[in-house]
């Protein structure tokens, strides 16, 4: 799907402030949308965390016009499964349909993101569902050890550091009231972006969007602002004893940089090099693979609206803690003192720009594509310029990022398992 030209989507914002983007693809007769409203888990209360968790399970259970059992039927009718989550910045809602369905599927998302009814019944049994959830989180090293290391990497009152799906305290008291009200302050047309990819004319997609919400108003909510993070400046680390566990889950992190700051393209490198990948890169390369001391070790690198983190996971043995520790911290100082080399840098460059073509080969790959290229205002032209900026970094900056934001001396450290020292 995706060629010398680009994906060359369509781009056209109502005038009460909806962005639609439209591509057409002849692959299937299938259509994904995928509509994102800037209202993520940074939106919830301060008082309230989890708030936004608890819309997505219950906002597709009624509308002012259909019950939850009409709106089931309308979906599965059509083989249509319509997936509503939430991330830190973004409240989604995806699906994949039929071309022929897309005026009717696009008219009911529509009437669920617009007038939800939030049945008290449907509230209860979702609250129900999320306890659950947190229960079996409390449970789960890997769970707990990754939102303890996020709680130390961002204290309040920054936003990334509140779970995301709150505490059975908070759960258990939000009210059918206080979610329609919180949903009504942060969901408008002006922070939406409707994305539609697949075998539809640009042109009606627009018209379908403007019939569905057009005439939609409500005003823009306050942004939120921007927290900076919190210079860390000595190590930290935290043991969460699970003796009934037979494996200890590793949680090792940094905070790092913004998604829109030039730097983040050597970021992005460093990290894949340095192990954004279980089976390869240098830690899975010496811890997994040569030292065989982990069921699985991996970096990610989650540059954000704000100052994201950098995470090294690692799956371990009672036996292996400390080993594993002290192997991440080697590789962490070898990163730090003598840095990447040319040919490692030049691979990941390599596996970045061919793995693209791969990732835009779905509709529902291309959607996600365009929505993260709308919200991070990175143009319509970002697939093309994407090798031109991976190409243009070199390997001294990216040596100088590891330096800037790595730091044995400065690392968070969480275990979560088998172990209580």
């Amino acid at each position: 799907m995706l060629t010398q030209a680009g994906l060359t989507p369509t781009r056209t914002t109502l005038p009460n402030g909806v962005v639609v983007l439209a591509k057409r693809t002849k692959t299937t007769p299938a259509v994904t949308i995928n509509i994102a409203v800037r209202a993520g888990s940074i939106c919830d209360p301060p008082d309230a965390p989890g708030a936004m968790y608890l819309l997505s399970k219950v906002i597709d259970r009624g509308t002012a016009t259909q019950s939850a059992d009409e709106i089931s039927e309308a979906l599965d009718s059509r083989g249509i499964s319509l997936a509503v989550t939430v991330t830190r910045h973004l409240f989604s809602f995806l699906c994949t349909c039929l071309s022929d369905d897309f005026d009717e599927v696009l008219s009911l998302v529509a009437r669920i993101i617009r007038s939800p009814s939030i049945p008290e019944d449907e509230l209860e049994t979702r609250k129900g569902e999320v306890l659950t959830l947190l229960r079996q989180d409390a449970d789960n090293p890997a769970v707990r050890a990754t939102d303890a290391l996020m709680q130390i990497l961002y204290p309040p009152p920054h936003p990334y550091g509140r779970p995301a799906k709150g505490t059975s305290a908070v759960v258990e008291q939000l009210t059918r009231d206080r979610l329609a009200a919180l949903r009504a302050a942060r969901f408008a047309p002006g922070e939406m972006s409707v994305v539609v990819v697949g075998d539809v004319e640009p042109e009606h997609v627009q018209a379908v969007a403007s019939r569905e919400l057009g005439d939609w108003s409500a005003p823009t909510p306050a942004s939120i602002p921007p927290v900076t993070r919190v210079p860390v400046t000595s190590r930290r680390r935290v043991v969460i004893p699970m003796m009934n566990k037979a494996q200890a889950d590793i949680a090792y992190g940094f905070t790092t940089t913004v998604r829109n700051d030039p730097e983040y393209y050597a970021c992005w490198l460093m990290n894949h090099a340095f192990g954004q990948y279980s089976m390869s890169g240098r830690l899975g390369d010496s811890i997994r693979e040569r030292q065989g001391m982990a069921y699985y070790v991996y970096s990610t690198l989650d540059a954000n609206v704000m100052e994201g983190p950098l995470l090294i996971r690692a799956g371990v043995s009672a036996a292996n803690i400390d080993r594993a520790i002290a192997s991440i911290d080697e590789e962490v100082r070898k990163l730090v003192t003598a840095g990447l080399t040319q040919a490692e840098i030049d691979d990941s460059r390599r596996f970045l720009i061919y793995a693209m073509p791969r990732a835009l080969e779905t509709n529902a790959g291309i959607a996600n594509y365009l929505q993260t290229a709308e919200f991070f205002r990175l143009g319509l032209d970002y697939d093309i310029r994407v090798p031109d900026l991976l190409r243009a970094v070199t390997l001294e900056q990216v040596n100088a990022v590891a330096k800037k934001y790595l730091s044995v001396d400065r690392a968070s450290v969480v275990i979560a398992g088998p172990y209580s020292a």
